[in-house]
């Protein structure tokens, strides 16, 4: 696989990092490379589907832990996920880098 392919599909992971900075970022990131580059490599275009399929399952968790902070065990869930997207979001850039596919866990399959 070329190696344009695999930064492309590194980039729809990473892309999400830019949530941290950006309001709605952790999916608008994955979903703009992933709508640019989708029809263009294969690779990408799974890439994509799993990223923005996580960022939406992450987004989905963090509103209801956030929603739990009330019983105080929100906190602790909250810490969980912000490690865990992290976590989650590095190992698969790392692996899309190089050429393998990765499947996220917790990801709720909203995009097939």
């Amino acid at each position: 696989m070329p190696q344009n392919e695999r930064n492309w599909g590194m980039a729809c992971h990473l892309a999400a990092l830019s949530g941290y900075i950006i309001p709605l970022g952790w999916v608008l990131g994955p979903l703009i490379v992933w709508l640019l580059k989708r029809d263009e490599y294969p690779f990408v275009h799974y890439n994509g589907k799993e990223a923005i399929n996580f960022q939406i399952s992450m987004l989905i968790y963090a509103v209801i832990s956030a929603v739990l902070v009330l019983l105080l065990i929100g906190i602790v869930l909250l810490l969980i996920i912000v490690i865990l997207h992290i976590v989650c979001t590095i190992v698969a850039a790392i692996k899309a880098s190089n050429g393998e596919y990765f499947r996220y866990p917790l990801t709720i399959r909203f995009v097939r």
